[in-house]
């Protein structure tokens, strides 16, 4: 009996040693979600509206990414959604008096290096939702989806990952 107890006992501090080495080799591009929104041209009346499609999208969108715990699940949510951010963003254009549309997807994008706040991403192919207006040739705006950074509170606020094993071992 004593045996068996052992061995449970192993068992189960192997998997936790392998799920902390698992979270400690994610690179950024497994662990972020991005969102990019282009604007139709560098025009200021299309970069202005850029601006107000995605105050509308973060609208639309918080309520239901509040308490995501992962980005596959952040990820689900948005994809069960590109027809109503797609609504919001053309419901804005038609608003404002523009009379192109926009595109919604989520695929994966090159990104630059970028900073918010404290958090630096390095450049790389991350997974995006990507919001292109009309042609899309405009300058752009970017954030995280996942963790929330643009899609609660203010994108300055500031976030920390912690882990309950690696506090335990340390």
């Amino acid at each position: 009996m004593k045996v068996a107890a052992v061995i449970i006992l192993c068992v189960i501090l192997l998997g936790a040693v392998i799920m902390f080495a698992k979270t400690q080799t994610q690179s950024p591009e497994d662990t972020y979600l991005r969102i990019h929104i282009r604007a139709n041209s560098n025009d200021a009346t299309d970069q202005s509206v850029k601006y107000k499609v995605k105050e509308s999208i973060v609208e639309y969108m918080s309520p239901k990414l509040d308490g995501v715990s992962d980005k596959t699940q952040a990820m689900d949510i948005l994809a069960l959604n590109l027809d109503g951010m797609k609504r919001v963003a053309d419901g804005v254009l038609a608003k404002n008096g523009y009379n192109y549309k926009s595109k919604v997807s989520i695929r994966k994008e090159e990104f630059p290096v970028r900073t918010y706040g404290d958090l630096t991403l390095e450049s790389g192919v991350y997974d995006a939702l990507i919001i292109e207006l009309g042609s899309g040739s405009g300058d752009n705006w970017w954030c995280v989806v996942f963790p929330p950074l643009c899609f609660v509170g203010e994108e300055s606020e500031s976030f920390e990952y912690k882990s309950w094993f690696k506090e335990k071992l340390s």
